[in-house]
């Protein structure tokens, strides 16, 4: 993807974001039952506290527990078994560099319908704070430009952020977009029940009665 003023070429170019106002941007754009795989920790937690509506929880989204690093390759499976499905993995800088391999594999694979979005907050927030590697001058975007995702980008403030969600539906993937992010608190914490968390998910994706 050409750079561009919406695109940073760095992770030091982009603005730092609130991680829940994003992804409350993000989610009110999903109107055709896209399915969202929310890493572990606080990007999961926003997840479910953006995705109250009405009627009850947004059933196509699936909270991962305990298996850090593993939203991407779960996100790739639900792409491949559902290719007409938009999918979107929601994964934190600490996590995706624990799975480095899974976007080589991403841009082996070549899911059109996939986009993975970046939380990166320089820190394991979740545990302490301990400093990231992308603290230290790894940038998410350029490993997935050098593992073979050409559509990958730096979100530059909020409403590039939506551009490249927008553009993510519309168009061809796959899809890694890098949002740096603050360290606030989750709006919320993601309810533990592992097995609602499963068969919620397979009614949302039509795959269970």
């Amino acid at each position: 993807m050409a750079s561009s003023a919406n695109h940073p070429t760095s992770r030091d170019q982009a603005k730092v974001m609130n991680r829940f106002d994003i992804t409350t941007r993000m989610i009110a754009l999903l109107h055709r039952d896209e399915a969202v795989i929310g890493g572990i920790g606080y990007t999961n937690f926003d997840l479910w506290a953006a995705s109250q509506l009405p009627g009850g929880r947004r059933q196509q989204n699936f909270y991962m527990l305990g298996s850090m690093g593993l939203a991407v390759p779960i996100a790739l499976g639900v792409a491949i078994a559902q290719p007409r499905r938009k999918v979107f993995a929601l994964e934190g800088d600490g996590s995706i560099l624990m799975q480095l391999g899974s976007l080589s594999t991403v841009a082996a694979r070549a899911p059109d319908n996939l986009c993975i979005v970046i939380m990166d907050n320089g820190a394991y927030q979740i545990t302490g704070g301990q400093p990231t590697m992308t603290e230290q001058g790894a940038d998410i975007v350029g490993i997935a430009r050098a593992s073979g995702m050409a559509r990958s980008a730096w979100a530059a403030d909020e409403d590039a952020f939506v551009e490249l969600i927008e553009r993510s539906l519309t168009e061809d993937g796959p899809w890694l977009i890098g949002c740096r992010i603050d360290n606030q608190k989750p709006a919320d914490t993601t309810e533990r029940d592992p097995a609602r968390i499963r068969d919620n998910f397979m009614r949302g994706l039509g795959v269970r009665p």
